[in-house]
């Protein structure tokens, strides 16, 4: 997940209002002005000294020339968080810095140069910092940041086997977000194999949408979390991020709100792609959608054999919910 930070050492109460309120992940302050921008808000700052330092592992280098990037590459390797400034904004610099570590920080001016930041060498920097005095800056660099944070490739898989399974505890995730159609999550009996699991947007006959919520399945599958991570949905609670998709494989980052594990009845569905296997289990209800190769919905009671769904697959295997490159066999 990438950082948003604002440079708010020149006190502006509407910039740290504002940055607030659109989610950022830190405001940077003059420690004079801490006291009166804690009152604004709750928030992490950074507290820039009188002497130029910053708490929390932040540093701030201008790079002026070869030394001063060798200087960034070696603070960065070593543990610091490296907030780089380029004289006249070139990516050369960033190129080669994100090339030797990943705490690099880009200061920035508007969502352009936080647009071109965050895709150089197609990882882009850990995190932006904002220098603006204009509001609409922050909020169009937070929608970059926070609503389109990861792409995952999404597969046309087809079904092999549909099976009644008898009564399980299953996980119904209700998120602090409204979801609209073509919204999800990924969810699988192994992480290398994960079907998409739309969000109940859709209207029912028998109960009233509640585009908040995507009813997951059994309390033992896997679902995706920030940073390419994986986590069970049984370890899914209030406050922790979980990721959501569309049907083109663009992620964000919501937060869980509450999670609700009732026994009900379970249906397995597997799926193949390219001969690798896709499964999950999920709860036997005409509300539980999944998405088709067409992108129109279907509900696992109406899915048959040969049906195209949408899914996910990956060449590693998990070792506590983190990617490993060996050989993992999961039936």
């Amino acid at each position: 997940m990438k950082e948003f930070i604002v440079d708010a050492t020149k006190f502006n109460k509407n910039i740290i209002t504002t940055a607030i309120e659109s989610g950022v992940d830190g405001i940077i302050i003059s420690e004079n002005d801490l006291d009166k921008a804690k009152k604004l808000g709750r928030v992490k700052f950074i507290v820039k000294d009188k002497e130029g330092n910053l708490t929390d592992d932040y540093i701030f280098v201008k790079i002026e020339n070869k030394a001063d990037e060798e200087k960034a590459a070696q603070l960065a390797k070593a543990g610091k968080k490296v907030i780089v400034e380029t004289t006249d904004w070139t990516i050369i610099p960033l190129e080669n810095l994100i090339a030797q570590s990943e705490n690099i920080y880009a200061v920035v001016k508007n969502f352009e140069e936080a647009e071109t930041a965050l895709g150089i060498l197609e990882k882009g920097v850990k995190g932006i910092v904002l220098r603006t005095d204009d509001f609409n800056q922050i909020k169009k660099i937070s929608r970059l940041i926070k609503e389109s944070s990861e792409k995952v490739e999404l597969v046309k898989a087809k079904v092999t086997n549909i099976q009644l399974i008898g009564m399980g505890d299953r996980v119904a995730v209700d998120t602090i977000s409204l979801l609209k159609r073509g919204q999800g999550m990924l969810v699988g009996n192994s992480s290398a194999g994960m079907i998409f699991v739309h969000a109940e947007t859709e209207e029912s006959p028998y109960v009233a949408s509640r585009p908040f919520r995507i009813n997951a399945g059994a309390v033992h599958m896997y679902t995706r979390v920030p940073g390419g991570k994986t986590v069970y949905l049984c370890e899914l609670s209030a406050g922790k991020e979980v990721m959501i998709y569309d049907t083109e494989g663009n992620g964000f980052v919501t937060y869980v709100g509450r999670s609700k594990i009732e026994r009900r009845p379970m249906i397995l569905v597997e799926a193949e792609y390219q001969g690798k296997k896709l499964a999950a289990v999920l709860q036997n209800a005409e509300t539980i959608r999944l998405v088709k190769g067409d992108n129109s919905l279907i509900s696992v009671v109406d899915l048959q054999v040969g049906d195209e769904i949408l899914g996910y697959v990956e060449e590693a295997g998990r070792h506590f919910g983190m990617k490993v490159d060996e050989t993992i066999m999961e039936k």
